[in-house]
């Protein structure tokens, strides 16, 4: 199937972007990466008047790390992500997931701030995100905001995203040396979106876990923070008695749906097991 037809216009400034936005309105969209778009466009899931490029818009991509921040452009692909050496030391978490998202192609031109203003459920950006307490800065014409990533995601493929504005990067407080963390997917093949996933991260004293974060993929309509697991875990000395409070907690914090992949059931089952799975490497 081939896309319908659209406009195409390249900006090069992000006030061109906010012009662009505010003449096209609900006929636009933005196009970075292209990687999920394109496709949705040729499988004409989505139809827009018009394709506003952004991908050339200097002062969106790049890796910074401050003392106590790291800070990503939207812009940055996947790989650079994976890749950098700053990202490994400063936020492994990210460096661990980024190998689960499809392919080498992919991670290539897929850009990070593209993966979360999508907010795909069974993508592994968001999930990371809302686990390590990430800021998304958004700007538009009337200025720029911040939004904890806990309040971005709103719904399927829903966020709290204006009309107008632009995800232009993302700041994540740095794990410090004492945070273990650990991202774990189960998919049908290397390079599927994950039936189920866990972003995962906790301070390991001697065993005993405090500041657990588990955050979930593919287990609901958005990405999915489990605070009764979380509470099962917090403060105490990793044993199976712990693991197994902790994963049956997970039917106060999950909703997860069936589909030809996997049912509801098989769904939370495959979750309970990543918890334990998570949560012994948090305390080894």
């Amino acid at each position: 199937m081939k896309a319908p037809p659209f406009a195409y216009i390249r900006a090069n400034s992000l006030p061109e972007v906010f012009e662009l936005l505010a003449t096209h309105g609900d006929g636009a969209r933005l196009l970075a990466g292209g990687q999920s778009l394109l496709a949705s466009l040729n499988l004409r899931l989505s139809a827009p008047d018009v394709l506003i490029d952004i991908s050339r818009v200097p002062g969106l991509s790049g890796i910074t790390v401050l003392r106590d921040m790291v800070h990503i452009g939207a812009l940055t692909t996947h790989a650079e992500v994976g890749n950098s050496p700053d990202i490994a030391a400063a936020l492994p978490l990210l460096a661990q997931a980024a190998p689960h998202i499809a392919h080498a192609a992919i991670r290539n031109s897929g850009t990070f701030g593209g993966s979360i203003a999508l907010a795909d459920p069974a993508a592994e950006w968001p999930a990371c995100c809302v686990a390590l307490d990430a800021t998304f800065v958004l700007e538009s014409k009337a200025g720029s905001r911040r939004v904890n990533a806990r309040d971005f995601f709103q719904g399927l493929y829903t966020t709290d995203l204006r009309p107008n504005e632009v995800l232009t990067a993302v700041e994540i407080p740095v794990s410090g040396s004492q945070y273990r963390s650990v991202f774990l997917e189960l998919a049908r093949r290397r390079g599927d979106y994950g039936i189920v996933g866990v972003a995962a991260i906790a301070k390991n004293t001697k065993g005993t876990l405090s500041g657990v974060r588990l955050a979930f993929l593919g287990a609901g309509h958005t990405p999915l923070l489990a605070r009764k697991a979380m509470a099962a875990a917090e403060g105490k000395l990793l044993s199976a008695k712990i693991i197994a409070a902790s994963s049956q907690a997970l039917a106060e914090d999950l909703d997860p749906g069936g589909d030809v992949h996997a049912t509801a059931a098989t769904r939370m089952q495959l979750a309970r097991v990543l918890t334990g799975r998570a949560l012994t490497a948090l305390a080894e």
